[in-house]
């Protein structure tokens, strides 16, 4: 079974977890710890290090993996829809896992969709890019999870988003390089005026971010 099968056992299209790997096991993570720390040649009951794996490392696996439990999930109340054009919101930050070398990504999400019947709380798209983002993950999965996740939260017609990252894996082994990756999703009928809209909130971003204003 490769790991895109796996995925598909423990994640529905919202991104709940769902089968054996639902829930936190913090002994297993104490273990885990552990273990990494006599791999290289640390004495984990050392002092200075014993709170490493025995609490430390443990709560921030159970914070950065909260996007694979459902109850963590923000309640994304909406309210009856007061516009049927996009709703652009940019400039999101965006901390995730890589879950090909364990190590951070980030960067900045943006996101649109267009109301159906529907609309919801500026911060809730932030909250709700958060909770994606705290987990084992692929930029490109992310951005697919984010887009796919948000138009059956909100029953939106059409949704569009932006991620642009850096990651730590290239930075700090490998080619050792900063460099941004962009990635995008277009769910729904995105029509020409959405991507139309889409580019022009974007080009005034760059115009601000550059001192265009």
């Amino acid at each position: 079974m490769d790991s895109q099968e796996q995925r598909a056992d423990y994640s529905n299209s919202s991104g709940e977890t769902t089968g054996p790997m639902a829930g936190f096991d913090e002994q297993k993570a104490q273990r885990g710890a552990r273990l990494l720390l006599e791999a290289v040649g640390r004495d984990p009951d050392e002092t200075g290090v014993y709170d490493t794996w025995h609490r430390r490392v443990p709560a921030m696996l159970e914070t950065l993996t909260e996007g694979m439990r459902p109850e963590e999930k923000p309640t994304m109340r909406t309210f009856e829809a007061e516009t049927d054009s996009l709703v652009v919101k940019q400039d999101i930050p965006l901390y995730s896992t890589c879950e090909h070398h364990l190590l951070p990504f980030h960067g900045v999400a943006h996101v649109a969709y267009r109301p159906g019947e529907s609309m919801v709380g500026l911060s809730k798209l932030i909250r709700y890019v958060r909770w994606q983002s705290r987990r084992l993950t692929t930029q490109e999965e992310l951005t697919t999870d984010i887009a796919t996740g948000l138009a059956d939260e909100l029953g939106a017609s059409a949704v569009l988003v932006e991620v642009t990252a850096t990651h730590m894996c290239e930075q700090m082994r490998g080619v050792e390089a900063s460099t941004e990756t962009t990635t995008t999703k277009r769910v729904g009928d995105v029509t020409d005026r959405d991507r139309e809209q889409f580019r022009q909130a974007m080009r005034r971003r760059s115009a601000a971010t550059d001192g265009g204003y």
